[in-house]
C-alpha cells in the first residue's frame, strides 16, 4: 500500500480488501520504521489511533462509509485536538491538552478520518525550515540533511515519505506551499475565510489559514471539500463564500481557453537556475495543453516581504501575550512576584525566533512607530491586493515558482534571519492579499523537488485545482518518490 492515493485506499476499504484497523496499523508501522530519521511526528498514540480505526470499521458495517471513512491523516501540532497534546512545538505549551477540537478537526472526525498523530512544525508556525521546533527539526525524505521547509515541515515530510497519505497544515506566509514545494508534494492554501480558524493556535490572525497537504491534486480536492465550510463560531469565516465542486474541478485534463499569467517579478536574478528552468518548462507544457501564457506585472511584489514581517509579528505580539504562565502552559519555578513570573515564564518557554517576532511586532505597534511601520505595511498590503486585482482582469490564473531554491541544508540559514525570511518571497503576497494558492511538483533541481505555484482570484480554488490537475495528468512528477521509503 506504500504511496497509495486516498482514492486507492478508499477502494480497498470499500471492496473489503482491507480494514481501517489494518490500514492504521500499516501506517503506524511505517511511522515506527522511518520517523526516527525524519522526526516528522512529535505526538503518537497508537492505541488511540487503532481505537478510532476500529470505530470506523464498526461505523462502515452499520451505517456505510462517510467521505473519509477509515482514511488516515496526520495533523500539524497547531490544531487543538482532544485526546492528545497540542503544543505548537513550543516549550511554553509543553504537555498542554485542549479541552475541545478545532472546527476542522471536528469536520474530519465527522467524515470518518483516523488521526495518526501530530506532526512537527516551526514553533508557533514561525519559521521556514522547521528548525525552530522545540522537538528539533523535521528532515526532508529526499535528503535528510536538508530541511523539508516550514512551518508545516513535519506534515510535508510525513506525506512525502508516506508516513501518512495526507496531512493537515496551516499557511500564514507560505507554510503549506513552501514545504510542499520542497518535498515534491501538493499543498493548498484556500482563500482566507474559506476554512474556519477556530481552534487553530493563532500566529497572525489576518493571515492564518488551514489547508490540505497530499501527493496529488485529487486528494487535495477531496480533503479540501471536507475542511471548507462556514463556522458561526469564527468571525473570520465567510458565511456566503461561493460554493464550488471540488472533485469536479480536479478533473480537468486540458488547458484550452485558460490564460496563465507569468509575473516578471517572480522570475528574478538570484533564483536557482534549475528552479527557473523547471518552472519555465512547466509553463511550456501548459502551453502545449492549450493555455495562453501572458506576461504580466505585479509591481509591488518587492515590498511584500517587508510588509509581511511588520504585519505578522505585530499580530503575533498580540496573540502570544496570552502565554504568561497564569492560565495554562509552562510556569517558571518559584517566581518572586507576578512580574518575575511573567518574565521568566515567557523567557524560558519561548524560543529565539518567537521572541524575535514578538519584540519586532511590539516595537511596530508602539507609540510613535505605529504610523511609520504597521499602518504603512497595511497600505502596502492594499497595493499588493490591487496588483492582483488588476492582473486578474487579464488572466484567469497566475503561475510562479513556489520557492526560489530547492531545499537547503539544515543549519544553512539559521544564523541569518533575513536570508531565511527571503525564502518565502514568492508565497507571502498571496496571504497578504487573502487569495488561494497551490503548490505542486514540476521537476527536480540538484536532485531535489521543485514546486510550481498557482494563484487564483479569491474563492476560485476551482481554477487552480483544474489547472494543477491538467498539468499533473500530463506529467509524472507527482509519482516521483524519495528512495528508501517503499
Amino acid at each position: 500500500m506504500a504511496f497509495a492515493t486516498l482514492k486507492e485506499l478508499a477502494k480497498r476499504l470499500n471492496d473489503g480488501e482491507t480494514t481501517a484497523a489494518d490500514l492504521a496499523a500499516a501506517y503506524l508501522e511505517r511511522i515506527g520504521t522511518y520517523n526516527e530519521s525524519l522526526n516528522a511526528f512529535v505526538h503518537i498514540d497508537a492505541e488511540a489511533t487503532l481505537a478510532q480505526a476500529e470505530a470506523s470499521d464498526h461505523h462502515r458495517a452499520k451505517h456505510g462509509p462517510r467521505p473519509l471513512e477509515g482514511l488516515p491523516i496526520a495533523v500539524k501540532d497547531i490544531f487543538c485536538t482532544t485526546g492528545m497534546p497540542t503544543t505548537c512545538c513550543s516549550n511554553i505549551l509543553k504537555g498542554f491538552e485542549s479541552a475541545y477540537d478545532a472546527h476542522v478537526i471536528s469536520r474530519l472526525r465527522e467524515a470518518g478520518a483516523v488521526f495518526l498523530g501530530k506532526t512537527n512544525m516551526d514553533e508557533f508556525a514561525m519559521g521556514s525550515s522547521n528548525e525552530t521546533s522545540a522537538f528539533g527539526p523535521a528532515r526532508n525524505p529526499w535528503d535528510v540533511g536538508c530541511t523539508p521547509g516550514g512551518s508545516s515541515g513535519g506534515s510535508a515530510a510525513a506525506v512525502a515519505a508516506d508516513l501518512a497519505p495526507v496531512a493537515l497544515g496551516t499557511d500564514t506566509g507560505g507554510s503549506i506551499r513552501q514545504p510542499a514545494g520542497l518535498t515534491g508534494t501538493v499543498g493548498l492554501k484556500p482563500t482566507y475565510g474559506r476554512v474556519s480558524r477556530r481552534g487553530i493556535i493563532a500566529f497572525a490572525s489576518s493571515l492564518d489559514q488551514a489547508g490540505p497537504m497530499t501527493r496529488n491534486v485529487r486528494d487535495t480536492a477531496l480533503l479540501a471539500s471536507v475542511l471548507c465550510g462556514h463556522d458561526a463560531g469564527d468571525a473570520t469565516s465567510v458565511p456566503d463564500a461561493p460554493v464550488i465542486d471540488w472533485l469536479q474541478a480536479a478533473g480537468r485534463l486540458d488547458l484550452y481557453g485558460l490564460k496563465i499569467g507569468r509575473p516578471r517579478e517572480y522570475f528574478v536574478d538570484g533564483m536557482h537556475p534549475e528552479v527557473r528552468s523547471r518552472v519555465e518548462e512547466a509553463l511550456a507544457r501548459c502551453a502545449d495543453l492549450g493555455a495562453e501564457i501572458v506576461d504580466i506585472s505585479l509591481p509591488h511584489t518587492q515590498y511584500a516581504v517587508a510588509a509581511y514581517y511588520v504585519i505578522a509579528p505585530s499580530e503575533a505580539s498580540a496573540n502570544l501575550a496570552r502565554y504568561d504562565g497564569v492560565r495554562y502552559g509552562v510556569r517558571c519555578d518559584n517566581p518572586s512576584d507576578l512580574a518575575d513570573m511573567y518574565t521568566r515564564s515567557r523567557d524560558e518557554g519561548f524560543g529565539a525566533e518567537v521572541k524575535r517576532r514578538i519584540l519586532t511586532g511590539t516595537f511596530a505597534l508602539s507609540s510613535g512607530y505605529y504610523d511609520a511601520y504597521y499602518k504603512k505595511a497595511q497600505q502596502v498590503r492594499t497595493l499588493l491586493r490591487r496588483d492582483f486585482d488588476e492582473a486578474f482582469t487579464k488572466v484567469d490564473v497566475i503561475a510562479t515558482p513556489t520557492s526560489p531554491t530547492p531545499a537547503f541544508k539544515l543549519g544553512e540559514k539559521t544564523d541569518d534571519p533575513l536570508t531565511m525570511y527571503l525564502n518565502d518571497i514568492f508565497t507571502i503576497a498571496v496571504n497578504l492579499a487573502g487569495l488561494p494558492g497551490l503548490s505542486q511538483p514540476c521537476g527536480m533541481a540538484d536532485g531535489l523537488p521543485v514546486g510550481l505555484q498557482w494563484i487564483a482570484p479569491a474563492w476560485r480554488e476551482d481554477v487552480i485545482l483544474g489547472a494543477a490537475h491538467a498539468f499533473e495528468a500530463a506529467t509524472d512528477w507527482h509519482r516521483q518518490t524519495p528512495e528508501g521509503y517503499s
